[in-house]
């Protein structure tokens, strides 16, 4: 099987929904003619398209790309809720590593309305929702309030780490403060602004113990990236360009998700536990060889729960690593150094090429004031309900 490289990535900045006088074909024409132009590839030289998004209408995929170039090449649309970009970029590497193309793009966007995100039942009946068993398993444990569904599981999943481990809110709050933080050197994020620990406390409450500014908003928004093969590298003189894809993995929900009635496994602890150890494991690497890390934090708690399952370090002992300083510039690891979700903005069909043009500007040393110092090997984690989760393992070729 051949190798993958990212030879191109681009992406708008990330908007709050009804801002910004744009249209999904827009925003898609943006990232990816700027990924074109990073790879210095014209669009002709594509053979397949790879396009997730989750709220716009059956081939919005055909329709984004068409502002491309209308060539007539094949074009996929995918849906896999949160996880969607990483599915996207996961397809155009299968396709490149088995050989049937030397070139594909992906493309990641969505267009998004105001409010918090609901539990993915569409018409709100639960019974007939795609995640019924997930909010099961939580109104089975902690019963269901009126606050937003998503924000509630996993809410309830940080109870049960406060309960089970001694995590404490101001954990919590560190890790939405460090993501703030980072996100003031990104003019492509939603927002960047700074907020002290304290402020993040005393930010109004969406389901205790989360507040707003430790959840991720909703956005407006795309990122895409070049998939290419060695062969495709070689002939185009694009080795100082090139970032491989040494190891990805996705999973989805297995027993464990359920079995234990708890949220933290419900929201997929175990599902990103597993595709970590299979993408190390195709890899060679090692979470002791990764310099940067751009994780799915769409809630503080899921930020914890995603370093116990990387192997970052010993399960419940997440809240006293971000306190630590480990997780940010001087620490063993930077974080989300684009902001994450809670500061650079979630457009879910977006946020996982988001995050692989963030690690291939880190580790080509493009990621001006954010920049991580010697950065050689990052680490991509995406999940999304219902379930998948993928881990994906990029290293300066």
């Amino acid at each position: 099987m051949g190798k993958a490289y990212v030879v191109g990535v681009g992406m708008t900045k990330f908007e709050k929904p009804e801002t910004r006088d744009w249209q999904y074909w827009d925003m898609a024409k943006e990232a990816g003619t700027a990924a074109l132009a990073d790879a210095g590839i014209p669009y002709a030289r594509v053979e397949q398209a790879a396009v997730g998004y989750c709220f716009q209408a059956s081939t919005a995929g055909q329709r984004a790309v068409y502002e491309l170039g209308l060539s007539g090449i094949p074009v996929y649309n995918l849906n896999n809720n949160c996880a969607t970009g990483s599915t996207a970029l996961m397809t155009a590497r299968q396709f490149v590593e088995g050989g049937i193309a030397d070139c594909v793009l992906a493309l990641g966007f969505e267009k998004m309305s105001r409010g918090a995100l609901g539990g993915g039942s569409g018409s709100g009946d639960f019974k007939t929702s795609p995640v019924a068993r997930h909010y099961g398993i939580m109104a089975a444990g902690h019963g269901f309030e009126a606050s937003p569904p998503t924000a509630q599981i996993f809410g309830n999943a940080a109870r049960e780490h406060m309960e089970r481990y001694g995590t404490t809110e101001v954990q919590l709050a560190a890790v939405g403060a460090k993501n703030h933080q980072h996100s003031a050197n990104n003019p492509n994020a939603q927002f960047q602004d700074v907020y002290t620990v304290d402020e993040i406390l005393a930010a109004k409450t969406v389901h205790r113990p989360l507040t707003k500014l430790q959840c991720s908003p909703t956005s407006d928004g795309a990122a895409a990236a070049l998939v290419v093969s060695e062969r495709f590298v070689d002939a185009h003189g694009l080795r100082d360009r090139a970032v491989e894809i040494a190891g990805q993995a996705m999973t989805t929900d297995t027993e464990e998700s359920f079995a234990s009635g708890s949220c933290i496994d419900a929201v997929g602890r175990p599902m990103s536990r597993a595709a970590a150890r299979q993408a190390f494991e195709r890899s060679g690497l090692g979470i002791e060889d990764v310099d940067v890390i751009e994780l799915h934090d769409c809630f503080s708690i899921n930020e914890l729960l995603t370093y116990e399952a990387l192997g970052m370090c010993e399960e419940g002992a997440s809240g006293k690593l971000v306190e630590s300083g480990a997780t940010t510039y001087g620490g063993r690891w930077v974080v989300n150094p684009s902001g994450g979700l809670i500061s650079k903005g979630h457009p879910l069909g977006a946020t996982g090429l988001a995050q692989a043009a963030e690690l291939v500007w880190q580790l080509r040393g493009e990621a001006g004031a954010r920049q991580v110092a010697g950065a050689r090997v990052g680490l991509a984690h995406n999940i999304g309900l219902g379930g998948a989760a993928a881990v994906t393992l990029l290293r300066k070729a």
